[in-house]
């Protein structure tokens, strides 16, 4: 039979016994053809469970024949016959250490050292060495020398997506192959439009674990391709692309447009893992997308039972961290405390803190879970596992002790012992925009007249810093920011940057909101300074005039 006719032929079957009853009634067919009627069973028949149907394939007198020809013919082959082959009967599960097997790669293996292969076979022994789980890194390192050689800017997509996975496997530490790679992430940033959403999300991946932080451009172009992918990406290539969007710092809202349409319609149907990384890329980059949060909800509501305990935790933190109750908040969070009732104790002590303090952020109150969190044992679990009770994780349980001292008064299980408790919660240096702080303490020099009558950064008694604090007494008058005696009122000005915002929003922080909201419950009045109010100040005196109105309203003037 005609080559042409047969592949033809071939691909119209949909059976293993189809194509071997084709198979037997030819008397003769080259090694390419028989490669490639190996090449349809696998297709045929692997499914993600492996082979459907063993005996019916392994056993088969056709298929036992073209084993034993491949076998003891294998260095009459061609090398499209001897690759195709490999990967057919590596997809069919025959055992690497097989006799045919190891012929097979063997004949490679020669091949390979006496040059023999065009870039396109170099490629299929790649992939077929990746597919082993103990691929022969000698061999893949010379695939890759010699890949060197060749003119990369003739390489098709595929055969560039197979060098950077073979890349993944062979690089180890420091430079090498770096040259290499920077030609490849060059040639591959001129053919970006042309790669599939399987493409994109490897190349990405490949480009994280290789470390290429240098690959700007490349990074770039291909993660605003895949905007258009994501209604196609599989579960992990999508946690692949939002992977590489964290590991190098990228936001693109057209991205977060494309997830908005994409999240609600198959939030029922994605796999959980791949909502909480879409959560984990909304909660780091502090995008509060309402049409995700919502939908996450909704699906948490649904289906929250069959999660892990890390993907319940993964769920509900970012809407704690970014300050957002959905419109279904009292079932999400009745259906969290169902769970944790009745699988406590397989939650990590760490994921529980973390879980329990975001949902304080949103004023949803732990409070029959915090006996146990405070009690000794409880603490000992944190204490044995990493990180331990560093600053981080006292800061969590300080905050979760006050919360319920000034929260919930009517909390009378056990407290949080002094010595687990921090002095001063930490306040990470790039939430305080210091060229706003700057701006708005001229502003009330400006007004007050005098630097005495303001303090910047505050320590505060119960854990928190004021990044500015005025003291009036009962009358009304400024106190200077040292007197401690006769002050009547304290006012804190928290000068919000947008780092303490919402990404392109008003809306605040979980951190900052429960902060300003204890300063009000310990007595402070709350004077929020947001950035958006005054970014289009232009001087000393429009600033003095605004501050002037949002710290005294009803005062004409001031006498200090």
């Amino acid at each position: 039979m005609d080559e042409q006719l047969f592949f033809k032929k071939l691909n119209s079957l949909c059976t293993s016994k189809e194509i071997f009853d084709v198979l037997s009634s030819l008397e003769v067919m080259s090694d390419t053809m028989a490669s490639g009627a190996l090449q349809r069973i696998s297709e045929v028949e692997v499914d993600d469970n492996g082979l459907k149907n063993p005996e019916g394939v392994l056993e088969n007198e056709v298929f036992r024949a073209l084993c034993f020809q491949f076998e003891f013919e294998s260095s009459k082959l061609s090398n499209t016959g001897l690759l195709n082959a490999l990967q057919a009967l590596i997809k069919l599960r025959i055992d690497p250490q097989s006799t045919l097997m190891a012929s097979l790669f063997s004949e490679g293996e020669e091949r390979l050292g006496k040059g023999q292969f065009t870039v396109k076979n170099l490629c299929a022994l790649g992939e077929s060495l990746l597919e082993l789980e103990c691929p022969s890194c000698a061999m893949l390192e010379q695939i890759v020398n010699q890949m060197q050689e060749k003119d990369i800017e003739k390489w098709s997509p595929r055969e560039m997506v197979v060098v950077y996975k073979v890349l993944q496997v062979t690089v180890r530490e420091g430079e090498q192959y770096q040259d290499l790679l920077n030609r490849m992430n060059s040639v591959t940033l001129t053919i970006v439009s042309q790669l599939s959403p399987k493409f994109t999300s490897i190349i990405l991946n490949s480009l994280v674990v290789l470390h290429q932080t240098r690959a700007v451009p490349l990074v770039t172009a291909l993660c605003k391709h895949s905007v258009k992918h994501v209604p196609y990406f599989t579960a992990d290539e999508l946690v692949n692309v939002l992977e590489a969007f964290l590991y190098f710092g990228h936001r693109e809202q057209s991205f977060t447009e494309a997830l908005e349409m994409h999240v609600p319609k198959s939030i029922f149907t994605m796999h959980p893992q791949t909502v909480s990384k879409v959560m984990q890329y909304c909660c780091r980059k502090r995008i509060l997308s309402k049409p995700i949060f919502d939908a996450v909800a909704e699906g948490f509501i649904s289906d929250a039972d069959r999660f892990t305990t890390e993907q319940i935790a993964e769920y509900i933190i970012p809407f704690g961290t970014l300050n957002y109750l959905p419109p279904s908040a009292s079932s999400l969070f009745g259906k969290l405390e169902t769970i944790l009732r009745t699988r406590y104790s397989h939650f990590q002590p760490h994921t529980l803190l973390n879980l329990l303090h975001s949902c304080v952020l949103i004023q949803r109150y732990p409070v029959n879970f915090l006996p146990k969190i405070f009690s000794p044992y409880f603490l000992q679990q944190l204490q044995a596992q990493p990180p331990g009770l560093d600053r981080t994780v006292t800061s969590q349980l300080t905050q979760l002790f006050l919360t319920v001292t000034l929260e919930c008064p009517f909390y009378e299980g056990p407290k949080l012992l002094p010595k687990y408790q921090v002095r001063a919660f930490l306040t990470p240096h790039s939430s305080l925009d210091v060229h706003l702080l700057k701006r708005v303490k001229m502003g009330l020099l400006h007004l007050l007249k005098k630097r005495i009558y303001f303090a910047s950064e505050v320590s505060t008694p119960c854990f928190y810093t004021v990044d500015i604090e005025i003291k009036l007494d009962e009358e009304g008058f400024v106190l200077p920011a040292a007197q401690s005696e006769e002050v009547h009122r304290r006012i804190a000005l928290c000068v919000d940057g947008q780092n303490r915002f919402c990404v392109n929003s008003h809306n605040l922080l979980g951190e900052e909101a429960i902060k300003q909201r204890h300063l009000h419950l310990l007595g402070y009045e709350v004077v929020q300074i947001p950035f958006f109010e005054i970014e289009s100040l232009q001087n000393c005196r429009k600033m003095a005039e605004y501050l002037h109105k949002k710290i005294f309203p009803h005062m004409y003037g001031l006498s200090c």
